[in-house]
């Protein structure tokens, strides 16, 4: 299904229900086709700002406005250095994407204590319009397994505290870690409670963000239930395409309050999907891209560099600006955890053309990871004799099979010599995940198999749903003969769109669960109904994924709680669920 351009409408407008979804909608959502608790303005926790010294929100300095308007940010945490982030504003005019205003030289500095009198390392750093004023940097020579406080100084301003946490060393052994989980927050779909949730959390060691984390449509072109309701409208309204647009759009999310606030609690460990550039993007196109907006790498150049500014991120391993766009890493938690973080759009081949009896989405010469990256993966999966126990992927779409009418693979083999009509792996319900690409999961799994890896877990977002998941290689087999190579868990959305939200019904989602539960007995929990997030908990017993959902999106002050829990014990690639979440 090909979405169609959406005229952007005034922010409490949407299009009529009748109007055609975008392809993400429909795929997203399975078969069936700016307020913050204890928050201020800059985005750091009231507690942290008296602590520090900070009253009220960010003081006029000399620069007359307030400089330090997009918050503070962490990310990539290693064990003697940490990615640092933050935006200046020097002039009024100065906005994002605008190419104005003067370089300006920013002081950061890192300390053992809130209040800054144990400052431990400190630096310059010259920014400028050529980088959208954006301030992004290693942190280097900390300690392992320690907390840090971090915040930036110009123009007579001091910006929001923030927090960040080295990893521990390499041969640490760790009682736990312990994750927040995200993906899918779109804006206009409704406010980032999720954010709000995990950020008033003590107990975590960092927030592990799965992909969409801004959506490229324009106003009204994909808000809240089926008829795209605007609760907050996106800047700029139109389709982002050019290189001021992807700025202005990270920027506006940058300024929503529940972002800020766990940005600065917390560390961030990211991958992106395809709206960060345009909805189901591919190596050498997408979906939502055509001929009017111009050359398509030359529009996702634009994203990644935009990306690249606006995210606590490193490319090509680091914080420097046009060093690269690979996005693909690790980041190791002492003996008991390596998470490796997956690139699944920037390499991949275009989709298949059709979910169902497609053979296309067995052919081993296309990939959704690419070669390098393959090779990549099945080294993270086998490091000799001192790798972490737990292989934890972040995994930007679905890696377990998803399938109807399934056949056992010794006679699809057969058929397929005759026909070739078939796909491997039954009929997929969503060819813009592994589904689409079954030779690249083959591969995965039986490197897995073949090297009898164990404690390998996918941390899976983009399809809006929670879910819980084994992964055989032949689904047919499953549970009575075949052999788990792994795990998956699946977060649910933050605000955008499921099952329920789109097709207005929610008697219909206990039947979609139910036909999805009973043709893939793999398959142990699904949750087509709800937002939120989740809470990883690695311990070298167990892995526990704990699932919270909350209220109406477009409330502030919805409510939170706990859904349900699954945990997979060391050694056993199996899922089973679990009678209560882990302590906070």
């Amino acid at each position: 299904m090909t979405s169609t351009k959406t005229t952007p409408t005034t922010p409490t407008t949407a299009p009529p229900a009748s109007s055609s979804l975008p392809r993400r909608t429909v795929l997203a959502t399975g078969a069936a086709g700016a307020a913050a608790v204890g928050v201020l303005g800059t985005g750091v926790r009231a507690a942290d700002a008296e602590e520090s010294g900070q009253t009220g929100a960010a003081g006029r300095g000399r620069a007359g406005h307030e400089v330090f308007q997009h918050g503070v940010a962490s990310g990539d945490p290693l064990p003697r250095r940490v990615v640092i982030w933050t935006r200046v504003t020097p002039t009024p005019s100065a906005t994002p994407g605008s190419g104005k205003g003067k370089p300006v030289t920013v002081t950061w500095q890192v300390a053992k204590d809130a209040r800054f009198k144990k400052i431990v390392r400190k630096g310059r750093f010259r920014t400028s319009a050529g980088r959208d004023h954006t301030v992004k940097l290693d942190a280097k020579g900390l300690k392992p397994g320690k907390e840090y406080h971090y915040r930036f100084i110009a123009l007579g301003q001091k910006s929001p505290v923030g927090r960040l946490r080295t990893a521990p060393r390499k041969r640490a052994a760790l009682d736990n870690l312990r994750l927040g989980v995200v993906s899918c927050s779109n804006l206009e779909a409704g406010f980032f409670t999720p954010y709000r949730a995990l950020a008033a959390r003590q107990d975590l060691h960092a927030i592990l963000h799965l992909g969409d984390y801004l959506y490229e449509y324009p106003t009204g072109g994909y808000g809240m239930g089926q008829d795209n309701v605007v609760v907050r409208p996106h800047d700029p309204p139109h389709e982002m395409v050019s290189l001021e647009d992807y700025r202005r759009r990270h920027a506006s999310y940058k300024l929503d309050p529940d972002l800020q606030a766990l940005h600065a609690r917390y560390s961030w460990i990211l991958t992106w999907d395809d709206h960060e550039v345009t909805n189901d993007q591919w190596k050498a196109g997408a979906e939502n891209h055509d001929e009017s907006e111009g050359d398509y790498k030359k529009r996702r150049a634009r994203a990644h560099r935009a990306y690249d500014e606006w995210m606590p991120v490193r490319m090509d391993g680091t914080a420097a600006l046009g060093d690269g766009t690979r996005f693909y890493r690790r980041m190791r938690f002492g003996q008991l955890a390596e998470v490796s973080m997956l690139d699944l759009r920037t390499y991949r081949d275009e989709q298949a053309a059709l979910p169902g009896v497609d053979a296309t989405v067995s052919d081993p010469s296309r990939s959704i990871t690419g070669k390098k990256q393959m090779a990549w993966l099945k080294e993270s999966l086998t490091r000799g004799d001192h790798a972490p126990q737990w292989k934890v992927i972040g995994n930007p779409v679905m890696i377990a099979p998803v399938t109807f009418g399934d056949l056992p693979n010794d006679l699809i083999d057969p058929i397929n010599d005759v026909t070739g009509i078939l796909p491997a792996d039954g009929a997929p319900y969503n060819v813009d995940q592994w589904d689409g690409y079954t030779a690249d999961r083959r591969e995965v799994l039986g490197h897995i198999r073949d090297h009898q890896v164990k404690d390998v877990l996918f941390v899976t977002g983009d399809i809006h749903s929670g879910w819980a998941c084994e992964l055989p290689l032949d689904t047919s087999t499953q549970p009575l003969y075949g052999d788990s190579y792994g795990v998956e868990f699946v977060c649910s959305s933050v605000t955008s769109n499921n099952l329920k939200d789109i097709t207005g019904a929610p008697q219909l989602t206990p039947l979609v669960e139910t036909a999805i539960l009973t043709n893939n007995r793999h398959i142990k929990y699904l949750d087509f109904d709800n937002h939120g997030y989740s809470v990883l908990d690695i311990t070298p017993e167990r892995a526990q994924m704990d699932w919270y959902v909350i209220g109406a999106r477009d409330d502030a002050n919805t409510s939170i709680e706990w859904s349900t829990s699954y945990e997979t014990i060391a050694g056993t690639g199996r899922v089973t669920a679990v009678d209560a979440p882990v302590e906070a």
